[in-house]
């Protein structure tokens, strides 16, 4: 399986060379909102403003993460299915979406 696995990494980078950048600018865009609440917890800025903030770097991971299944899905998974290792690459998918969901 581990062989497997790396090949399926190698073409799904491939595959998502063409999105990278926006996953990395989402990615600085979360790493400053980050930022940003250290320094309101530094502050000692008003709780509820830092937890509204907490939310939003929250929402703007999961929608990161759901970038990277769609490629993921999309890229490995569907030539997977097209050839012989579909089962494997579905049990894998499942598994990334239920860590993903926790």
């Amino acid at each position: 399986m581990a062989e497997n696995h790396t090949a399926h990494r190698t073409v799904h980078t491939e595959y998502r060379e063409r999105d990278k950048k926006a996953l990395s600018q989402r990615l600085r865009r979360i790493e400053g909102q980050v930022r940003g609440i250290q320094r309101m917890v530094e502050e000692d800025v008003y709780c509820v403003d830092i937890l509204i903030q907490v939310a939003a770097a929250r929402a703007a991971l999961e929608k990161v993460g759901l970038m990277l299944l769609e490629d993921h899905t999309r890229g490995c998974v569907a030539r997977a299915v097209q050839g012989d290792g579909g089962g494997e690459a579905i049990d894998e998918l499942m598994d990334a979406i239920s860590h993903f969901v926790r």
